[in-house]
């Protein structure tokens, strides 16, 4: 077989990179890495100067993107429109107010239930909508998730809920865009250590007991991640959506 950039003339939309521990990070890399074309978004001006170096090393786009702003997503799209088509989106990013993710799901509060759904969420569902029209010519789409979302794990809380609503979303959505050649994935990685799971409690813990029960007795990392959603955006996987894909050593087969 040929070696060849298996996502040569593909163009990438990789939603929150944060810092180079992100996973969202981990995608990027990996998409450039086989020919991709790619377009980052930072937060806001406080992240913008930890995600520029990142973006400049992959002679990526950069532009500002916070989905609680109204009308910055659709600024965004009309903004990529200009350049062409799409035929990758990564949406990272989650959110919940720190006293509702660090208290139990019966003490969290409507608000913070809301703004969680909405940032970790509904935001892809409303990326997706603006996406599809971009993805002329086929395309896939991942969302992050976590085990979480199908088995309680203490200390997710809220997070639990949102995820598995995430990874239902991701179901209906491959349904709905698979008439037009765009695939849907849930994407499932073990902990992993990013800016996001530190506001977790104990999350030491959850990443020691990972490597003790995983088959394969290791964690992952944000490349492991990248390369498993560079390998389902290429042709290789072109049947393939709709899944909720492990990405972690097998963890989530263990009882």
């Amino acid at each position: 077989m040929n070696h060849h950039p298996i996502l040569e003339g593909k163009r990438a939309l990789v939603v929150g990179v944060a810092n180079e521990h992100s996973i969202a990070w981990g995608c990027a890399k990996a998409f450039h890495a086989l020919g991709a074309e790619l377009v980052l978004t930072y937060l806001n001006d406080k992240a913008r100067p930890h995600v520029e170096p990142l973006a400049a090393q992959l002679g990526a786009r950069l532009l500002p993107l916070d989905v609680r702003e109204p009308g910055q997503l659709e600024a965004l799209f009309a903004e990529l429109q200009q350049s062409g088509r799409l035929d990758i989106l990564v949406h990272s990013i989650a959110f919940a107010p720190k006293a509702d993710l660090q208290g139990g799901l019966l003490d969290c509060s409507l608000d913070g239930f809301l703004q969680a759904m909405d940032v970790s969420c509904h935001s892809f569902v409303r990326m997706a909508k603006l996406v599809a029209p971009l993805m002329t010519q086929g395309g896939s789409m991942f969302a992050m998730s976590y085990h979480g979302a199908d088995k309680v794990v203490p200390n997710y809380n809220v997070m639990g809920p949102v995820k598995a609503a995430l990874e239902s979303c991701c179901r209906y959505l491959a349904y709905e865009l698979g008439p037009r050649d765009i695939r849907v994935h849930a994407i499932s990685p073990g902990p992993l250590k990013t800016r996001a799971a530190s506001g977790l409690k104990d999350f030491d813990l959850l990443l020691s007991d990972a490597v003790a029960r995983s088959p394969l007795g290791e964690l992952v990392d944000i490349d492991d991640v990248g390369q498993v959603c560079a390998y389902l955006a290429s042709d290789f996987a072109r049947r393939l959506t709709g899944s909720t894909v492990y990405v972690d050593g097998g963890l989530n087969i263990i009882a």
